[in-house]
């Protein structure tokens, strides 16, 4: 029997690739995807979002869910991502039609039918998964588990020099979800940073694919490419979204993973948006995250190559 996921993300080059490598996995079965405003402004992210499930043939429906964070301004990444989210190569992102329902109401609705066994993958800011939660507290405990892709084990940030763009684009949602007692499994920039860069050389190989998704892959990662070789200085461009998606899938893509407490800064200008992570227990709390601290690039590329065959 399939397992049943729930996605919730901010659609740019990285997320779509992580929703191809769902969306085509044989044991899984996406049973929604929740739109929120992060990478790119809402609209564009759903657009990117149906533009990428046309691609994959898939038929998961997909949801819109807020335009904006709890109590902040939207700040998006499309500095990095392109204005359009997917590199601006030109692709045509306008006109499809999201499904009915918001990414809200169906995120709890799914919780529910499928609790016990629904397994929660967070891709962008915590907006969708907070306000869920804020609605119906329940759903903590019937979501099997929920992989989030944010935040940094190293504290070495790629948007301040201590916050993961996510965290900090909505870090009273943070606050929320890490208080709300989910089974909650953290994969940060940190584990995307080391393990999930993809050189020049390996670029050139999944091109040599001559597949769609890999031909798709490849080129929505044009901007994204130029801001890692002048930003995070990056031996090639690296893959956050696939890589916690992985993860999700395959508990083997982690090399180590640690029990810790989490908290998020909500208040400092230095430090806002930083979750931090007590790695020596100094605070005597009871750890409220599994994070995955280490990571098998090889697994990943298999995983990854795996999804982009024709």
């Amino acid at each position: 029997m399939k397992r049943k996921f729930f996605i919730d993300t901010d659609t740019a080059s990285d997320d779509a690739v992580a929703l191809i490598i769902a969306l085509r996995h044989r044991d899984v079965d996406v049973i929604g995807i929740g739109v929120v405003a992060g990478n790119v402004p809402l609209e564009m992210g759903v657009q990117n979002a149906l533009y990428t499930r046309e691609l994959c043939g898939s038929s998961a429906p997909i949801y819109v869910g807020a335009a904006q964070p709890l109590a902040r301004e939207l700040r998006t990444a499309q500095f990095v991502h392109g204005n359009d989210g997917m590199g601006d190569i030109g692709l045509d992102l306008v006109g499809r039609q999201p499904n009915a329902g918001s990414a809200i109401d169906e995120l709890i609705k799914s919780a529910h039918e499928f609790e016990g066994v629904l397994e929660l993958v967070t891709l962008g800011p915590l907006t969708n998964i907070a306000l869920a939660l804020q609605k119906d507290p329940s759903i903590a405990k019937k979501i099997k588990r929920c992989v989030v892709m944010g935040a940094v084990a190293d504290h070495i940030g790629n948007v301040t020099p201590v916050a993961e763009f996510n965290m900090w684009v909505d870090p009273e949602a943070v606050e929320v979800v890490l208080q709300s007692g989910m089974n909650l499994e953290f994969v940060g920039w940190d584990i995307s940073r080391k393990f999930a860069v993809i050189t020049p050389a390996e670029s050139a190989m999944l091109r040599a694919m001559d597949t769609p998704f890999a031909t798709f892959t490849v080129d929505i990662q044009r901007v994204l490419e130029k801001f890692c070789e002048n930003e995070t200085h990056l031996a090639g461009f690296d893959l956050p979204d696939p890589i916690a998606i992985a993860y999700a899938i395959n508990s083997s893509v982690a090399d180590e993973v640690r029990n810790m407490h989490l908290v998020v800064e909500t208040k400092s200008p230095i430090t806002e948006g930083m979750v931090v992570m007590d790695a020596l227990g100094i605070m005597h709390q009871t750890p409220n995250a599994l994070v995955v601290t280490s990571a098998r690039h090889d697994v990943f590329m298999s995983m990854l190559m795996d999804a982009l065959e024709a």
